[in-house]
């Protein structure tokens, strides 16, 4: 416990944004960072709890308090090699995780919780800078051929662990570069693509091996691929979005979320950029997006970095409190309201609004007509939604983006090709080892739990890594 009073005796202090007339002409990394001695105090604030409940609640187990300490001592070393027992890629959820552990701090209870999520990523960002992460190579080989399908954050971890044990790792990527969502669905002001880079090095230098554009299943020899190897490992994500079957859904300019956000880290990258007849782009439009999630609000990012004219986010759930909700207690994830930095940067939000049609001229939308909804239940306690009479109304919009999530990894291709079993909401079916009905192909991320958070695509990860390894034997 670095300082016994510490939580008293020192207040939370977040790293915060770059100024906002500064961030929003550049796609850097919006956050900031604390010099090392407030972040050695926000490291002392926490307070060793009998029962962590922060542990609970991060979906990689990392033991908090553990690092904590070491940071508060200035032992970043210690620091890094506790936080990775548990977590192979703390510079990717350091920056984009919502922290569920940091809901879980007992210090949460009086708003005050340890800037946990910070600690992190000043603590690998530490490790880097001190030479401390460097290519482990495995001293045996076990001459066993595992590919890896994928490459997100399920898959890079599984990769890592398969590796490590010994086994000869391939992982095939269908785009320009490594990387999955973290490099293509988020964009670079969250997480800029170098931090990816720099990680895919290390991975390389231990021997993993990358094939990129390969879209596996597209040539219909996922057979061939299957055989090639002792085990495989689905590590596809969620593609499949959720579409919004409204009248005057097929005129031009509604797209996709993910469609918008790619685009854009691509053309950043310039990774295979379209030519300007497809570029989606934001510039001078009234921007809709509907979904009020975190894809949402990365598309009301970019749109304003692409200088939109305006910015609407629509949400169909009614606006959540700022506060806990009686029947939502610590340590639960609360259901509170939740502001990005790019909802600060110039968004108009807006709740309980349903989208009825969509409306246009010349092929091209202008109008959104949306209604008001209100919410309650019924008389089996399901939630259930009625339109509020005379609410009625349109949005001017020229530019609408869908970010209302995804429904199931895509079918078509590989994962019919080769045949795993679906569930009943059409994710890869895996048991408790994340194991698919063939014995040989393992499964995880998005792929079999639906569109998740990076930390739990990473301890997905890591489940199926093991599980492959105790597959293939010692």
């Amino acid at each position: 416990m670095g300082n016994p009073k510490g939580f008293m005796l020192i207040r939370r202090k977040e790293a915060g944004y770059r100024p906002l007339n500064e961030r929003i002409y550049d796609w850097g990394e919006v956050e900031q960072t604390l010099d090392d001695k407030d972040r050695i105090d926000q490291a002392s604030r926490c307070m060793d709890c009998g029962t962590p409940f922060c542990h609970w609640g991060c979906p990689v187990g990392s033991k908090i308090p553990e690092w904590q300490d070491e940071v508060s001592k200035g032992n970043w070393k210690e620091a890094y090699s506790i936080l990775q027992s548990t977590n192979p890629f703390p510079e990717f959820t350091g920056r984009v995780c919502p922290a569920p552990c940091e809901k879980a701090c007992v210090l949460a209870i009086h708003d005050e919780t340890v800037t946990i999520r910070e600690n992190e990523c000043s603590t690998v960002e530490h490790a880097f800078n001190l030479g401390i992460i460097r290519p482990r190579i495995p001293e045996t080989r076990t001459g066993k051929k595992v590919a890896v399908i994928g490459s997100g954050p399920a898959g890079l971890v599984a990769a890592y662990i398969l590796n490590q044990a010994g086994h000869e790792v391939t992982v095939y990527e269908k785009d320009v570069a490594a990387g999955g969502l973290l490099r293509y669905g988020i964009p670079d002001f969250k997480l800029t693509k170098t931090i990816i880079d720099r990680r895919l090095e290390v991975l390389k230098g231990e021997g993993i091996r990358f094939v990129t554009r390969y879209h596996a299943g597209a040539d219909g020899k996922a057979d061939e691929l299957l055989n090639s190897c002792d085990a495989m490992v689905l590590a596809v994500g969620a593609g499949q979005p959720r579409d919004l079957p409204a009248e005057g859904r097929d005129l031009k300019g509604i797209h996709f979320a993910m469609d918008f956000l790619t685009q854009q880290n691509m053309r950043i990258a310039g990774d295979d950029a379209p030519p300007p007849a497809k570029i989606i782009s934001a510039h001078l439009r009234h921007v809709l997006v509907i979904g009020g999630g975190d894809t949402g609000s990365d598309c009301v990012g970019t749109a304003i970095r692409q200088k939109a004219a305006s910015v609407t986010q629509i949400e169909i759930l009614p606006k959540p409190d700022t506060r806990r909700a009686d029947n939502n207690p610590w340590p639960w994830w609360p259901d509170t309201l939740r502001t990005s930095s790019s909802h600060q940067e110039g968004c108009t939000r807006r709740w309980a609004l349903a989208t009825k049609r969509f409306t246009g001229e010349k092929d091209y939308v202008n109008q959104v007509e949306v209604v008001g909804v209100e919410w309650g239940t019924n008389s089996t306690g399901q939630r259930v939604m009625t339109e509020i009479p005379g609410s009625a109304e349109t949005i001017h919009a020229d530019l609408v983006l869908l970010a209302m999530g995804f429904t199931q990894p895509v079918h078509q291709g590989l994962l019919n090709q080769l045949g795993v079993e679906y569930d009943s909401r059409g994710n890869v079916k895996v048991n408790a080892a994340k194991q698919t009905s063939i014995p040989k192909i393992f499964a995880c991320g998005d792929s079999e739990s639906g569109a998740s958070l990076v930390v739990r695509s990473i301890e997905s990860g890591k489940v199926a890594g093991r599980g492959v390894v105790e597959f293939l034997g010692e």
